[in-house]
């Protein structure tokens, strides 16, 4: 950033011109596509591929061409489980290999922004877990490079995909809650073991997992105006499977407020220092986590806004507690590079949208701002709403 431009004359500068801007048109893509297929290349090859590869495996809209991954034991092994033709070591060698549409980046987050870059650069669209950057200049770049392009770079989470997340949102819009006031969210467990990076700089529970209800708030109550957060680290030191122990250095604790538009208040609890019977694999919690609260009535998500099972609402026409939507339908939290896939050979615009992710991704570079300096950060990124 240049001598004397602040933060926020910077982000106005860049801003978008309008929320509903799309890069461009997913039916020429769509007819470029003779095959019906959408050719991805996964880089990463840890964890989180476990959870993606079976869902790609299993869409009529997805040929898997390639895996990478740095450790080139873990490509090899998920190439076999998957029957995938091509693996490589690194991804200079992955975009010189055999050709693709589009490339999914599962590996550590700091890595994100590099990589996506790289992708874009080489032709390809981007389908990237969260963050899709590591700050909001990065992610800004990455979506002008990709419009300069003629490309598309999407960001997760998927959560706006789930039917509780469409029901929530119309509730609000048909006025079932009376005028909507405040919103509450919270997601964590006691931390993972599996890698440093979560907390390392760039890491922390804010885009580890503050991010699925930053997303989901911002959606149904539209994009922050403004944000005041304390982030915090509770446990200074531990210990990981690839580096043993180590420091912490990313926050692993975090309050967030932000503001909406009429005068709504929502916050989000999120950290590495909650215990949870139901651990990191938490599809099994029924509790509320995420609450919104109006003049005429109130309802909440049971279970996480990755693993909803439900939506509990009382209000004045009828206050003993009903459950609607219960069954989540097909929508899984690693079904986002699926429905790309599906969005790019239909030609029909999904209801992820990258500017959605920026947004979440300045909400999260503003909190750690707040957290350090104490003050309130007006926020200037936005993205079209309602999302559904």
């Amino acid at each position: 950033m240049e001598k004397n431009v602040t933060r926020q004359q910077f982000l106005a500068q860049t801003a978008m011109a309008g929320a509903a801007l799309l890069l461009s048109s997913l039916e020429g893509f769509a007819s470029a596509l003779p095959d019906k297929k959408v050719k991805v290349a996964v880089i990463g090859c840890g964890s989180v591929s476990t959870q993606y590869l079976p869902h790609l495996s299993k869409s009529k809209y997805v040929e898997i061409v390639s895996v990478c991954d740095i450790i080139p034991e873990r490509a090899a092994t998920r190439a076999k489980e998957y029957n995938v033709p091509n693996q490589y070591p690194h991804i200079d060698k992955l975009l010189a290999g055999a050709p693709f549409d589009m490339m999914i980046t599962l590996t550590d987050m700091q890595e994100h922004g590099r990589l996506n870059k790289q992708a874009l650069n080489a032709g390809k669209h981007v389908w990237s877990e969260k963050p899709m950057a590591n700050t909001y200049r990065e992610g800004k770049a990455l979506l002008d490079l990709a419009k300069s392009k003629k490309l598309r770079i999407w960001g997760a989470p998927a959560v706006v995909n789930s039917p509780q997340f469409a029901y929530m949102s119309k509730a609000i819009r048909d006025g079932k809650l009376g005028r909507v006031a405040s919103a509450h969210a919270h997601y964590g467990h006691t931390g993972p073991t599996w890698s440093a990076f979560f907390y390392e700089k760039g890491g922390g529970s804010l885009p580890d997992l503050g991010v699925y209800n930053i997303a989901t708030l911002t959606g149904l109550l539209g994009p922050a105006k403004s944000i005041m957060a304390m982030t915090t680290i509770v446990t200074p030191e531990r210990t990981v499977d690839n580096k043993g122990k180590i420091k912490v250095v990313a926050e692993d604790n975090t309050q967030l407020l932000m503001e909406h538009a009429g005068g709504v208040l929502s916050n989000v609890q999120c950290g590495f220092n909650f215990f949870d019977p139901h651990g990191h694999q938490g599809k099994s919690e029924e509790n509320q986590t995420i609450q919104v609260w109006g003049t005429h009535g109130n309802m909440a998500l049971a279970g996480y806004d990755w693993a909803p099972h439900g939506v509990d609402m009382v209000t004045h026409d009828h206050e003993a507690p009903q459950r609607f939507v219960p069954d989540p339908g097909e929508y899984v939290w690693q079904q986002g590079a699926s429905v790309i896939s599906e969005s790019l050979v239909t030609g029909k615009e999904p209801l992820i949208a990258a500017e959605h992710a920026l947004h979440v991704l300045e909400i999260i570079e503003a909190a750690r701002e707040s957290g350090i300096s104490g003050k309130k950060i007006n926020l200037i990124s936005t993205f079209k709403w309602p999302v559904v």
